[in-house]
This record gives C-alpha cells, structure tokens and sequence, in this order.
C-alpha cells in the first residue's frame, strides 16, 4: 500500500533490519523441505496469532447506526488475519522459530 500522500513511510523495513530479530531468527533455509518446514512454521504462528487476536476483539461491540452485522463480523475476522500475517512475516512472537526447529528434529529422527 502506498502511503506517500499521507506522509507515513512503510516500518516493514525497519522491522527486518532490527538486530534482536534476527538473532532469533534462524539461518535462512537451503533446501526445499526446510523452506516448505519454514513456510509451514510461520503460518502455524499467522493461525496462532489470529486466534488469539479474534478472541481478544470478540466482546468489543459497535455503536450507532451503522455498526455491528454479518459485515462487520467478516471484516473484522479478515483484518485479524492480516495483522497476524504480518506480525508472523515481520519477527512474530518467537513460536515459528519453536516449530521449525521442532519440525527440523521430528524429519531428522524419522530418516
């Protein structure tokens, strides 16, 4: 999304630059299972996420006229799941990282 005309510049670079993310953020994967293990991990976090996220706008009630219905209900389970999105692809809370390592050991123990 371009910002420009309101004069707000994106953070997403800023957020991949951030030393204290990558020092918990592993190696880049190599190989197509650990970039398919990855992928696997950050969503698992992105799902994580947007459910606790929905749990906690789940009481939050709209006021006036235009506000509340099916609508609105859709809407706010998408923006839920794209705020998840990017909290996972920019850092997350650490749980990726767990699950990939996890996923890692289980393929490494089953070969």
């Amino acid at each position: 999304m371009d910002l420009k005309f309101l004069n707000i510049q994106s953070q997403q670079p800023q957020l991949q630059q951030n030393p204290a993310i990558a020092k918990t953020r592993q190696a880049q994967p190599s190989t197509a299972f650990e970039r398919k293990a990855w992928e696997t991990a950050e969503t698992f976090e992105a799902v994580f996420l947007a459910q606790i996220l929905k749990s906690m706008s789940m009481d939050i009630k709209s006021d006036g006229p235009f506000g509340g219905g099916q609508g609105e209900e859709v809407f706010q389970d998408l923006l839920s799941e794209q705020i998840a999105n990017q909290i996972a692809a920019n850092g997350g809370i650490g749980l990726s990282d767990s699950v990939y390592r996890e996923i890692l050991k289980t393929q490494e123990v089953n070969d």
